[in-house]
């Protein structure tokens, strides 16, 4: 199969689409560096150690990015064969404005009827990293601009439904709720939903620091998917900062 992503592609996708906060980090690294050099002396070290606690979080973040979207095997959907992928008729992509997903998906199971979705909302998701993306990549052909409460598609359509590294930008326990009770909703009965996340755990702790508060916790997952009457027939981790759970209507676990 023809190599989609580019090398470097993950890495080079944080940068430009995040430039604001590497361009700060770079500036105040440079002011406190040249700072300490002024000072010098006890003032001058301590100065010198805080550099240090800024670069070092932001080259880790960076190198951590770097394994997981661009080194790791995350995007060659090895676990597909997890789901009777190739049985698939219809499946069903959405997303939160930034679609990496659905070529590669479409590539996978040529034979399947795909429809893809897009949650974006400007005045929900108001990070301009998402709105650099959405200028930078262009929607896949036929996207549907969808609320997540409602889904264009009829009950129990889709034998697949995935949301990758999206859902997590449904902020409101509420709507996350209400979003995942329509996954169900078009979810044949046999039918697999797809959720692959960074979680908020220790792994992404180390790799994000604070930003790991941007992601949901296994709890918090659970909740969703027990609240939508889901049941979770297998965890798969990725990556050690990667999470893919899939989701069966309760009743139909094999």
């Amino acid at each position: 199969m023809e190599r989609i992503r580019k090398p470097f592609q993950g890495l080079w996708n944080i940068i430009r689409f995040n430039w604001h906060f590497f361009v700060i980090s770079l500036a105040l690294l440079i002011f406190l560096f040249l700072l300490a050099n002024y000072l010098g002396g006890t003032t001058g070290f301590y100065i010198q150690i805080l550099c240090l606690l800024i670069f070092i979080p932001t080259f880790v973040s960076l190198v951590v990015s770097f394994y997981v979207y661009d080194l790791s095997d995350l995007y060659a959907f090895k676990w597909l064969k997890e789901v009777n992928a190739e049985k698939a008729e219809k499946i069903v992509n959405i997303h939160a404005g930034f679609d990496e997903t659905s070529l590669l998906l479409q590539k996978k199971m040529p034979g399947a009827a795909l429809s893809v979705f897009d949650f974006y909302d400007p005045e929900k998701h108001t990070e301009v990293s998402i709105k650099r993306a959405r200028k930078a990549y262009p929607p896949f052909p036929d996207t549907l601009k969808i609320k997540t409460t409602s889904i264009p598609l009829p009950d129990k359509t889709a034998d697949l439904v995935f949301v990758i590294l999206s859902a997590h930008e449904i902020r409101k326990t509420e709507e996350r709720d209400a979003f995942f009770i329509e996954l169900k909703r078009i979810q044949k009965s046999d039918g697999k939903i797809v959720i692959t996340e960074h979680l908020r755990d220790w792994p992404n702790f180390v790799a994000y620091n604070i930003g790991f508060f941007h992601f949901m916790s296994k709890k918090t997952w659970y909740s969703t998917f027990e609240k939508a009457n889901l049941h979770l027939s297998k965890s798969i981790k990725n990556t050690p900062f990667i999470t893919t759970f899939i989701l069966e209507k309760n009743g139909t676990a094999s």
